[in-house]
């Protein structure tokens, strides 16, 4: 599922006064950075450290990787083999498979609230093409036949589709992307950076001076201002809106990416907003679709039966939660 609008923290990046010199290096406070332009998005890492530049060189690396590996236009990466396997077994990476399993395991909990096979409901919405339309009722409820993720069979690294049926993985692999750049970065040494993935944000410890990440997150109903701002260290701020992605009809109706494979339509429950704060960019991902579409109270009722996330939830009343 191409995400939903994933929102474009303004994220304050504010390095306060100096580095505790007494403890650390000139090097230890170096910054790197790197600008990305992958997954239709451009991303942006900045890291500190002795080995900063050559983590930064790995990471860009594996999300060009991943970029190749999730693409559903490019006839080499797995979701096209899955998409174009005329029902028949098909055998995938242990990157895919990961995410599709968690997509599986959301979808469970969600009731379906996030639907890895929606893929060609939203083709149908012209979201994926950038050529924009309301479906008619008769096409829709065809393309909703083919909504189903517990039709998924993985056993292994193998993944069987029922013929016709595809997948995207536009609401997890930014989230995904961004688990194996910041383990990239550990692996290395890195032991303070910042990872924006087109909004998604993950980080790395704290600042190098000791202080804490600060994100801000976006006001739905002016883009230029912030709702907030979070202090963060070693966690992911992911966040699905209703306010990017969208058109509106010749009467005026706005519709947003962000589909309900309950009905078809874009999800409309009540909610504009919905930010994620965990340890699991992947997970964090998914859920700020899948909780999106449930709406206020489901949302709300799945976090009081979690312990893996906080949220912030914005209602279309201009409420804050």
């Amino acid at each position: 599922m191409k995400k939903i609008t994933t929102l474009f923290f303004l994220f304050l990046i504010t390095l306060c006064g100096c580095a505790n010199s007494a403890e650390s290096s000139s090097e230890d406070t170096k910054e790197y950075s790197r600008d990305i332009f992958a997954m239709d998005t451009y991303m942006y890492l900045k890291a500190y450290g002795e080995h900063a530049d050559t983590a930064l060189g790995y990471s860009s690396e594996q999300i060009l990787s991943l970029e190749e590996l999730f693409s559903v236009t490019s006839e080499k990466s797995d979701i096209w083999a899955i998409n174009h396997s005329n029902g028949e077994p098909v055998s995938v990476s242990d990157d895919t498979i990961t995410v599709l399993n968690k997509a599986i395991e959301i979808g469970g909990k969600t009731n379906g609230a996030l639907d890895v096979t929606i893929y060609p409901l939203l083709t149908e919405w012209g979201f994926t093409t950038d050529t924009q339309q309301v479906p008619t009722d008769d096409i829709i409820a065809d393309k909703l036949k083919l909504i189903d993720y517990t039709k998924i069979s993985v056993k292994g690294n193998t993944v069987q589709l029922p013929d016709n049926m595809q997948i995207d993985f536009g609401a997890l692999a930014k989230g995904y992307t961004s688990d194996c750049v910041t383990e990239i970065l550990k692996e290395n040494g890195v032991k303070s950076a910042l990872v924006n993935l087109g909004g998604n944000v993950h980080a790395v410890g704290t600042k190098p001076d000791g202080t804490l990440w600060k994100v801000g997150v976006q006001n739905p109903f002016s883009p230029s201002e912030q709702v907030c701002i979070l202090e963060i260290a070693d966690k992911a701020v992911i966040t699905s809106g209703n306010y990017e992605r969208f058109f509106t009809d010749e009467n005026g109706r706005k519709y947003w990416h962000i589909l309900d494979s309950a009905d078809g339509f874009p999800a409309d429950n009540g909610l504009v907003s919905v930010t994620i704060v965990g340890e699991n960019g992947l997970l964090c991902d998914a859920l700020s679709t899948a909780l999106f579409v449930l709406g206020t109270d489901k949302a709300i009722d799945y976090w009081r039966n979690s312990a893996d996330f906080e949220m912030i939830l914005i209602t279309d009343d201009e409420k804050i939660i």
